[in-house]
């Protein structure tokens, strides 16, 4: 797995990094120049060039300290680490006497470029710094004692792969930590268990740099299978979930059910120990070849040259987490995948529990209010429409008040017929053909202009991907807001967007004013609420002296 470039996506800043690797860059390279000044001949015979290079590099070095300290863009690390190679190649090649030390400043690439670009850099950079050391130590002087040269530059291959090794070993386990940190704030039961699941799915699969993430499910007892994916196709991502019989998802199901899996495709068929379906055996740490023919069958169903695989630990049942990749994947790839199953999964069943439980208690309150519904609520509307009809009754004809009065028992008797069909909804569990959340914000919208003549419109872009739970949190926001259009400003028209896009619900509510200067406003309970869901409210204005409540809530 390459971890090269992505990792500076995933991890935190490496600002005071950069400041510390170019402070002491500028103290090994003074320190230099300074022993050439207290002891010339450690350098053997010294030239105008010798000079030259050393104070350049100098230079070079307080020319990067102090960019760095002014917060100056520099030039990417990885040049960086190249000019340093460069640097020391000079260095050596300039100094005549080659049993000096100053082929010890390799090492300050070589350590920078591991701990910072990872394994792959290191590596690379060990490999340059061995070889021009060589080549600028024999093209430089003739009589190099080549058993001294043979040593060092020994000493500098195995020191520097160490280097690299460990360094690159850091940097795993911080994007490893980075990762199980996101996937554990992805658990959250606000997002719902279908939107967590495919989260957790995609942000696997983008770690790994893999084509396709998949987790095969059963909960205990179930006669069939559900399968999730998250695809890259190279232009977008697709999500995916179905229904599976026991023998359409037996392939995904071929090894031991507790076992962590890897393949990777042979080389050739000449050579099948370079690759094959190896599982690692939990009692001695050891990873054991297992039979081919499953994995071969399975890597060609899936298009895969290679691919992982680690059970997951539910409780009330059992599962299956892929990743599926056109590249090779590594034994630590496959271990982390079942530390990605085990910090995740089982928050995802805590979820999926508390969802069950709100759900029946939803169920019942929808029960107990069917009962009550027409006790509580329709009677006493009916109550009042008989009043007005008996006021209106006893009006005489010319009456002023009769219009008004006709428009009340008009809106009393739509309250009755809502309210009745309310109650058949929720007694016969009927199903609305829209999400509920956009029938109660046309509803409300309605509601606002029969009585208040303020016409708001609802604008929706895309799916609402969001559970029920956020949706009633979602409403009381919206439902705030276009009530705040009717008591703070004189706007007689508003516009409500809804989108989800980029990972975030992003809520506006939009309404006119005449008035030529408008102060920012951001009403309390409004940036209360956004914030309570992880999100947050601001307030913006636009030149035709609209103003716009912009609210943005991840999911």
């Amino acid at each position: 797995m390459n971890l090269d470039l992505p990792l500076k996506s995933r991890l935190p800043g490496t600002g005071l990094d950069t400041t510390m690797v170019n402070g002491m860059r500028l103290l090994l390279s003074s320190a230099t120049l300074l022993t050439l000044f207290i002891d010339p001949e450690s350098a053997g015979k010294l030239s105008k060039i010798t000079w030259l290079i050393f104070s350049a590099y100098t230079m070079h070095s307080l020319l990067l300290y102090v960019l760095a300290l002014m917060n100056f863009s520099l030039p990417q690390d990885i040049l960086l680490y190249w000019l340093d190679v460069a640097w020391y190649a000079l260095i050596v090649f300039s100094s005549s006497n080659h049993n000096n030390l100053f082929f010890l400043f390799f090492f300050f690439a070589i350590l920078t470029s591991s701990f910072q670009r990872g394994f792959e850099e290191g590596a690379r950079i060990t490999l340059a710094s061995a070889g021009l050391f060589a080549a600028t130590a024999l093209f430089s002087e003739t009589n190099a004692e080549l058993s001294r040269l043979l040593l060092r530059t020994t000493f500098l291959l195995a020191l520097g792969y160490m280097i690299a090794y460990w360094g690159g070993s850091a940097i795993t386990q911080r994007s490893h930590l980075a990762l199980l940190r996101d996937v554990s704030q992805l658990s959250n039961p606000r997002f719902g268990v279908d939107q967590t699941i495919s989260s957790v799915l995609e942000k696997t699969r983008s770690y790994f740099h893999a084509r396709s993430c998949l987790l095969a499910m059963q909960d205990k007892g179930a006669p069939h299978w559900s399968l999730r994916s998250a695809v890259h196709t190279g232009t977008e991502l697709v999500t995916t979930s179905a229904i599976l019989s026991d023998e359409a998802a037996s392939p995904l199901l071929a090894f031991p059910p507790e076992k962590i899996v890897l393949y990777n495709r042979p080389l050739s068929s000449w050579l099948p120990w370079t690759g094959g379906v190896r599982t690692l055996d939990a009692d001695s740490g050891r990873w054991l070849r297992h039979g081919d023919m499953a994995g071969a069958s399975l890597a060609e169903l899936l298009e895969a040259n290679s691919f992982i695989s680690a059970p997951l630990p539910l409780r009330n049942g059992t599962g299956r987490l892929y990743i599926v990749s056109k590249t090779s994947l590594s034994k630590t790839d496959a271990l982390f995948l079942s530390h990605i199953g085990a910090q995740a999964f089982p928050v995802i069943e805590n979820i999926e529990l508390l969802d069950r439980l709100a759900s029946q208690a939803a169920s019942r309150e929808r029960e107990k209010i069917a009962r009550d519904l027409h006790d509580t609520a329709i009677q006493p509307y009916i109550g009042l429409r008989h009043g007005l009809a008996a006021l209106r009754n006893d009006a005489l004809p010319g009456n002023p008040l009769l219009p008004e009065l006709e428009k009340l028992i008009l809106m009393s008797g739509q309250v009755i017929a809502d309210l009745r069909s309310y109650a058949r909804t929720f007694k016969n569990g009927q199903v609305q053909s829209e999400p509920e959340l956009l029938v109660a914000l046309r509803r409300q919208a309605a509601q606002i202009h029969e009585f208040y003549g303020i016409d708001i419109t609802l604008h929706i872009e895309g799916d609402l991907r969001i559970n029920d739970r956020l949706a009633a949190e979602v409403f009381q926001i919206v439902n705030e807001g276009m009530s705040n259009i009717r008591k703070h400003t004189s706007a007689r028209h508003g516009a409500v967007k809804l989108t989800c896009a980029q990972g975030a619900l992003h809520i506006s509510i939009d309404n006119e004013c005449a008035a030529a200067h408008v102060p920012d406003f951001l009403p309390d309970s409004l940036a209360e609420r956004a914030a309570a869901l992880g999100g947050s409210a601001r307030v913006t204005h636009n030149t035709l002296g609209n103003t716009s409540v912009q609210i943005e809530i991840p999911i």
